[in-house]
């Protein structure tokens, strides 16, 4: 019988739009999941608030400040050998270029262009949900629907 406790890791994200682009970075490739895209943010630590943990993250990862936190949305996504509790906010930079410091890039990319990118699949429906809300997205459905 094992007895091997899954790992739960807990972690915050950032849906940043800038001019109709979201914010993506890619990991290192010496990270788990190394080379994906993913959207910015980190692991909380004990004791530490949500919105304290993404502050942290996106001022050690991008050299960058945010402010206008608003709660998005939560993802539980399982892996073989962690559970991840996202818990997903929309913020706006307040500080700052973003600079690859902890990943290896960092992009603007419009919500109709994610699905272009590599991600991992727990951000799967996030990306389904900006895409079903972009603007872009909107007008082509209404164009389909008036054929």
């Amino acid at each position: 019988m094992s007895t091997h406790r899954l790992l739960h890791v807990r972690v915050a994200i950032a849906v940043i739009e800038r001019r109709g682009r979201y914010l993506i970075c890619q990991r290192r490739a010496d990270d788990h999941l190394g080379g994906y895209w993913e959207f910015p943010g980190g692991k909380k630590e004990s004791g530490e608030s949500w919105e304290t943990c993404l502050r942290r993250e996106l001022r050690e990862e991008l050299d960058v400040a945010v402010g206008d936190l608003r709660p998005f949305g939560r993802i539980h996504h399982r892996y073989a050998d962690r559970q991840i509790s996202f818990r997903i906010y929309r913020c706006q930079l307040t500080r700052g270029r973003p600079k690859p410091l902890g990943a290896q890039a960092v992009r603007w990319v419009a919500a109709t262009q994610l699905s272009r990118y590599r991600f991992p699949p727990a951000d799967r429906s996030l990306i389904d949900r900006l895409y079903r809300e972009s603007p872009l997205s909107c007008r082509r459905r209404r164009a389909i629907i008036k054929r």
